[in-house]
C-alpha cells in the first residue's frame, strides 16, 4: 500500500511539471525519437530517485537538476540513442500539441539558436523561459545570482548575433 501511494504521489508530480520534461528534451534531443527516449530516462532516473527526495527543494527544483544533470549527460555521449527501460507502467504520455505553422516556425528559430550554445548557456536560458528567477536559477544550478544575470546579458547577446547571421 506504501509503494502505492508513493507511485500515485510520483505520478501526480510529474503530470504537474511534464512541461518541464519536455523543454529539457527538446533543448537536448537531436530527433523526435531521441526526445521520446531521453524522457524516459528522464522520468526512471526521477523515479529511482523520488524515494530520497526529502522535499528540502521545492519538487519543480529537483526534477530540474536531475532532468538537466541526466540531459547534459546523454548529450555529451553523443550518441544517436539513448537506451532506458521500458516505462510503460508509468502512463505517461507526449502530449498532441496544436502549433500554427508561423509559431512553429518561430519555436524551430529559435531552438536552432539555442542549440548554438553551450550546456550550461542552454540550461540558463531553458530556466528562463520558464520564468524561473534567477534565485530559483542558482538553487537549481548552483550558479550565483549575480553570475547568472551576467551570463544571461551575454546569451541574449550571443543569441541576438546567431539570429542576425541566420537571417
Amino acid at each position: 500500500m506504501k509503494q502505492h501511494n508513493l507511485y500515485q504521489t510520483f505520478e501526480k508530480l510529474i503530470r504537474e511539471h511534464e512541461r518541464m520534461v519536455y523543454k529539457i528534451c527538446r533543448l537536448y534531443g537531436n530527433s523526435d525519437e531521441d526526445r521520446q527516449d531521453l524522457f524516459q530516462e528522464i522520468i526512471i532516473q526521477l523515479w529511482k530517485a523520488y524515494p530520497k527526495y526529502r522535499g528540502d527543494a521545492q519538487f519543480g527544483t529537483w526534477l530540474y537538476r536531475i532532468g538537466l544533470n541526466v540531459a547534459i549527460t546523454q548529450y555529451r555521449k553523443q550518441k544517436n540513442k539513448i537506451y532506458a527501460t521500458d516505462i510503460e507502467t508509468l502512463n505517461i504520455e507526449l502530449p498532441d500539441a496544436t502549433i500554427n505553422a508561423e509559431e512553429e516556425e518561430n519555436f524551430q528559430k529559435m531552438y536552432a539558436a539555442i542549440e548554438k550554445l553551450n550546456d550550461i548557456e542552454k540550461a540558463i536560458v531553458m530556466l528562463y523561459l520558464e520564468d524561473k528567477s534567477y534565485d530559483e536559477m542558482e538553487d537549481i544550478l548552483g550558479i550565483s545570482n549575480g553570475t547568472l544575470r551576467v551570463k544571461m546579458n551575454r546569451i541574449k547577446e550571443k543569441i541576438r548575433q546567431i539570429t542576425k547571421t541566420n537571417s
